[in-house]
């Protein structure tokens, strides 16, 4: 049976263990750039001991950030500064990783401690957001998108495919791409934010089809013996969850055909109201369904920040991997405090050995 301390192979790639880092937007870039927050940031967490670590979403294009300080991946400037994060995340012990995103109808926002809005439309740090349809998000986000052309989706997709390609570049081992959070796809997905009427709107297989031949492109590109994985909203907490989750299984079954080797399974947010119930390990039993009826390696990011809960829902076969996010930035060894929670042996040797053979060696009269 496996627990959160195993080992997990995914194609050619093989984690150390089950505990993952989920992408977390740092907001700290400038013209897309990596600086040293990065730089010590990705270190740090790599060096707690965790199997992989996948880099915040990274925009492919500058009208896909989030906000004016999100990092990019559309040049190469950017591309060779992201060969420094992979290398030192690997050099680190651990798998490196990307999210490649696009934001849509929410970029073009203040970070969220300057507000979490939408930049006023004459600021001139603004720009014009583009979604499916000409559908503001609403509440803090108010401003309404450009609905895209048929020639501006296929640039988009375009700016995915080159995304990838200097992924690869740059060294990373592990490519996800950003289909949840209301964000570019998972709103060409939703009835919500999708109201087209040509091929790319209406029927599931036309709200779907954006991400169909994105990730298809992506596939084309991307190396065989390397994961592609996607983090997807299966469900939006709005009513209408069953004909939601029916749907999204159907689509991950496609995207498996595809050539999708593993899904990030999270909530839709592609509206303001929702009823979300919030609580430790609320996602694990909708994982859970997507692992076992669309037949595909599954993790989520919701709540798994307690060491016990983490394990079971690994044991329980709800996960394959664990994304601990929060946890981490509290405590970037937290691999280490949850080998001691579980009773492993030696725990301090999740860590490098100029920690380990510390901790391992003298243990400290004070407790923990």
């Amino acid at each position: 049976m496996a627990d959160l301390f195993s080992s997990f192979q995914l194609k050619d790639v093989t984690l150390k263990n089950r505990i993952a880092i989920p992408p977390m937007c740092q907001y700290m870039a400038e013209d897309g750039l990596v600086n040293d927050w990065h730089k010590v940031h990705y270190a740090s967490l790599a060096r707690g001991g965790s199997g992989l670590v996948i880099v915040e979403a990274t925009a492919v294009s500058p009208e896909g950030r989030i906000t004016p300080n999100c990092l990019g991946i559309w040049n190469d400037a950017q591309t060779e500064q992201l060969r420094e994060i992979a290398a030192a995340i690997k050099a680190a012990g651990a798998i490196p990783g990307i999210q490649i995103a696009h934001a849509g109808r929410k970029a073009s926002a203040n970070v969220p401690w300057e507000g979490d809005d939408h930049i006023a439309a004459g600021d001139s740090r603004a720009w014009q957001p583009i979604a499916p349809s000409a559908i503001a998000f609403g509440g803090d986000l108010p401003r309404v998108p450009s609905e895209m052309t048929v020639d501006d989706i296929k640039r988009v997709q375009g700016d995915f495919v080159a995304a990838a390609l200097r992924a690869k570049e740059a060294g990373f081992e592990w490519l996800e791409m950003h289909f949840a959070h209301g964000y570019l796809a998972q709103s060409f997905t939703s009835t919500h934010s999708n109201h087209r009427t040509d091929e790319f709107g209406g029927s599931f297989q036309n709200r779907t089809r954006f991400t169909r031949e994105t990730l298809a492109a992506v596939r084309n590109v991307w190396p065989d013996n390397l994961p592609l994985t996607a983090r997807f909203g299966v469900l939006e907490f709005d009513g209408k969850d069953e004909e939601t989750m029916s749907e999204s299984i159907q689509l991950v079954k496609e995207w498996r055909q595809l050539g999708l080797d593993m899904l990030s399974v999270s909530v839709g947010f592609t509206i303001p109201d929702t009823n979300i119930p919030w609580g430790p390990a609320f996602m694990a039993p909708i994982a859970q369904r997507v692992r076992n009826e669309a037949q595909i390696p599954v993790s989520s990011a919701w709540g798994f920040g307690t060491p016990k809960l983490a394990d079971q829902a690994i044991r329980n076969e709800q996960l394959d991997l664990a994304m601990i996010g929060r946890a981490h930035l509290e405590n970037p060894n937290w691999p280490y405090h949850a080998a001691k929670v579980l009773g492993k042996k030696d725990p301090a040797w999740v860590l490098p050995p100029p920690y380990a053979h510390w901790l391992s060696r003298y243990k400290s009269p004070v407790a923990d």
